[in-house]
């Protein structure tokens, strides 16, 4: 008689309200993470160079004293870019550099292709513009 009353607890009902995630559900979650996970790594060293070139640019545009001439514009850059020890960033000559009526502008763009599978590419465009106010 106590199996009858265990067996009739355990009804279909209960059945329908359980919660979780199926081994198909679990397969598709895994292979999401994975792709995110190899996207980001293969995204992460052009964009720390580009957040590198970036800061090295506005260090030469606000340094003090400030440069006062386009040539002296990318010498200073070309050191920046020494001492940061990245030689696969762009160098002086690549930047454009104008005067305007308060100063300089610098400027940068430059694209980036990041092989994920086969033909098939991610293309980052980077830029970025200061001025020496």
């Amino acid at each position: 008689m106590e199996v009858s009353r265990v067996m009739m607890s355990a009804s279909p009902k209960a059945h329908r309200h359980q919660r979780g995630l199926s081994l198909m559900g679990l397969l598709f979650w895994a292979i999401v993470v994975a792709f995110v996970g190899v996207l980001l790594i293969r995204v992460y060293p052009p964009v720390q160079e580009f957040l590198t070139t970036r800061q090295a640019i506005d260090r030469v545009m606000k340094s003090d004293p400030r440069p006062a001439s386009i040539p002296e514009i990318r010498r200073a850059f070309d050191k920046q870019r020494q001492i940061e020890y990245t030689n696969s960033m762009i160098s002086g000559n690549e930047l454009t550099v104008e005067a305007v009526a308060d100063g300089f502008r610098a400027s940068f763009a430059y694209d980036k292709e990041i092989p994920l599978a086969g033909p098939v590419f991610l293309l980052i465009k980077f830029e970025h513009t200061v001025s020496t106010r």
